[in-house]
């Protein structure tokens, strides 16, 4: 059966893309190969079997959220190369006007 140039050429104008002649020979054999292995996929998978988003099952693995003690600003700001009100200052980025 087999995707041909038109399909991958129709394919290309609904996803607005420019496409040469040789990217059309390169893509329609690629895109039956991917559709091919989505067919074999959909012929394994059986009703009875639930869909799953990872192959083995997940556990949380955050710990507990515990308040300590930070450290003082002024101590986190000691290596700062620049500071300004009691904050970090760092470079512009962005024109003040935007």
């Amino acid at each position: 059966m087999g995707i041909t140039r038109d399909e991958v050429a129709h394919l290309a104008r609904l996803s607005r893309m420019s496409v040469t002649d040789d990217e059309l020979d390169a893509l329609a054999p690629q895109l039956e190969a991917i559709l091919s292995a989505v067919a074999r996929v959909s012929e394994v998978a059986a009703a009875d079997i639930p869909p799953t988003s990872h192959a083995v099952p997940l556990t949380n693995v955050f710990r507990p959220d515990v308040a300590r003690p930070s450290l003082p600003a002024a101590e986190a700001l000691a290596g700062a190369p620049a500071t300004e009100d009691g904050r970090f200052r760092v470079p512009r980025i962005l024109d003040p006007d935007e």
